[in-house]
């Protein structure tokens, strides 16, 4: 599924409408139909909890004469339209839950997309008003032409003015006010409708994206629409999935609207939500891997995981279980000497290969070439969870990229960043060489950082991180030649060749010590099977959650969910 920026949609809108040939009024009626199904299925199956059962109830057309707000309306109707005969007011509502609509209109297409809902609404057996945001002339375009069509069907409508809503005679909300290419706070007087809306309580089904919420980042306006469904449409946008507007665009559903989905490759879209049919088609992988009758421990591949040292040895275990797990052949542990007695017998489908350490229990005395010899022969290692920092470790680290052969996947994670990152501040004036002009890889290593990690490797805040994780994600790998999974709610995996992957499996019990260490060595267990770099990181990254959200669901609370369960769940 592709995920889209606010300029990519307009671009596809645009091919689709001028070279294709797809009128936009096709578009918008397709759109608006969309959204007054997915509002109706939320009245059949959500709503009809919300407010004790109240949408169970059908009301006849006696009941509702004065419609939401009372008198006459712009479109001289003094009813809500679902109960009038002339415009189906009597057929049999959809899923068989009648609810009264508001739709909030603002004077942009996606205006257009509400007056198009609300008509729907009708004929699928509701009732539906109109709200405009601004005085309806004010409407133009395709908008202006569903404004005059609802007018000639005496579809109910008002203008907004403070104070003018029963809303207690709303049962929910359709939020069309702003686009995908609306920016910054809002303004009066969609700002005060927003709050309002948000302040009913009554469910709100978002059209395209909340208002409010900036289509590319997820960045949140104040104020923001907080809907319960968001119905995005023909494409994903990228802010529907990363937070915090995540958290505002509630259950995301994606309708086609009649835009075909090969019009985003001339857009130039490179970002992709991370699901199976897009590991499949995009990334040529699958899971799970039938493995063939004549094959042996070989075959899958040898992990050298680098991992551990005094206080945090678990970490090692971690990321080697991890590793063993994802269907990695065989799996060798390299510590500090004087820890291996405490591990010895504790996973014992792995071998344990003792660094020098001087009895200290610490990497400051294992020469960076004997572990580059202990990664001989091996298809992958892992390197950093737990290894903790010592003087010099910025020159082991780059003394060990450059004796590991170019051609071994390579996982870097935790503290191996950390050294990443003082190598880039030894690129300021008087230093020594940025991480950026260390030799390139001919496997390009996959590093795994949380956004404080990404923040000190870039030399960022991490608000600014966060701000805007994909690009940052993109422009990192591109710079760098390396596969980014920037950890968090909704990874980012991105490939230097600037294509971008957001997962969406996993949940909040997996932030817990250990979780990154489980998901390094998963990685580098696929990365020894034979997946390539942006494969095993994007498999490994959507493996990870998957078997997070798993423990969870067997858990009481996520809040008991441990990094061992992950593993437990893979």
């Amino acid at each position: 599924m592709y995920l889209v920026t606010s300029e990519e949609m307009r671009r596809i809108d645009r091919h689709t409408i001028e070279e294709i040939g797809i009128p936009a009024l096709v578009l918008m009626e397709n759109a608006g139909r969309a959204i007054a199904e997915e509002a109706v299925r939320l009245a059949g199956g959500a709503m009809a909890e919300w407010n004790g059962g109240r949408m169970e109830r059908v009301r006849g057309p006696a009941e509702r004469r004065d419609g939401l707000f009372g008198g006459e309306g712009l479109h001289g109707s003094e009813q809500s339209l679902g109960d009038k005969e002339r415009m189906g007011g009597g057929a049999k509502p959809f899923f068989g839950r009648r609810c009264e609509w508001l739709v909030l209109v603002g004077k942009g297409n996606n205006g257009g997309d509400g007056l198009v809902c609300a008509r729907h609404l009708i004929e699928l057996g509701h009732g539906a008003t109109v709200l405009y945001a601004v005085p309806p002339e004010q409407l133009v375009g395709e908008a202006a032409i569903q404004r005059d069509i609802a007018a000639r069907l005496g579809i109910p409508a008002m203008t907004y003015a403070p104070g003018v809503v029963d809303w207690r005679r709303v049962d929910g909300i359709v939020d069309s006010l702003l686009g995908t290419g609306s920016k910054g706070a809002p303004r009066e007087p969609y700002a005060s409708l927003i709050r309002e809306a948000n302040a009913s309580g009554r469910p709100i089904v978002a059209a395209d994206i909340p208002s409010g919420l900036d289509a590319d980042t997820g960045e949140l306006a104040e104020p923001s629409i907080r809907a319960e469904l968001t119905v995005a449409l023909a494409m994903c946008k990228r802010g529907l999935l990363l937070y915090p507007g995540a958290e505002h665009a509630g259950r995301v559903v994606v309708r086609g609207i009649g835009i075909p989905e090969a019009a985003a490759e001339p857009a130039g879209v490179r970002t992709f939500a991370l699901s199976e049919r897009t590991r499949r088609e995009k990334l040529g992988v699958s899971w799970p891997q039938a493995r063939k009758a004549d094959t042996h421990k070989g075959t899958y591949g040898h992990v050298l995981v680098a991992a551990g040292s005094r206080p945090m040895s678990g970490a090692g275990l971690l990321a080697a279980r991890a590793a063993l797990r994802s269907g990695s052949g065989l799996v060798s542990l390299a510590l500090p000497d004087s820890l291996l007695p405490a591990l010895l017998g504790r996973l014992p489908e792995a071998m344990l290969l003792g660094m020098p350490d001087a009895g200290r229990g610490d990497w400051s005395a294992a020469p960076p070439e004997a572990l580059a010899a202990a990664a001989a022969g091996k298809q992958a290692l892992v390197l950093g969870p737990g290894l903790g920092r010592w003087t010099n470790d910025r020159a082991w680290l780059r003394t060990l990229w450059e004796r590991l052969p170019g051609s071994l996947p390579l996982v870097l994670d935790a503290d191996a960043l950390n050294m990443l990152a003082a190598a880039e501040a030894d690129g300021a004036p008087g230093g020594g060489e940025p991480f950026a002009a260390w030799p390139r890889r001919a496997a390009p290593a996959v590093v795994t950082p949380h956004p404080g990690e990404m923040a000190r490797m870039c030399g960022l805040s991490v608000r600014e991180v966060q701000r805007d994780r994909i690009e940052l994600a993109r422009r990192y790998a591109e710079e760098h030649g390396v596969i980014v999974a920037l950890k968090g709610a909704r990874t980012v995996v991105a490939e230097p060749g600037g294509r971008v992957f957001v997962n969406a499996t996993g949940n909040p019990g997996m932030a817990t010590g250990g979780s990154g260490d489980v998901l390094a060595g998963l990685i580098g267990g696929l990365l020894a099977q034979g997946h390539g770099p942006i494969q095993a990181a994007a498999l490994g990254v959507w493996l990870h959650g998957a078997a997070g959200d798993r423990a969870a669901s067997v858990r009481t609370t996520q809040a008991s969910l441990l990094a061992g369960d992950i593993i437990d769940h893979l």
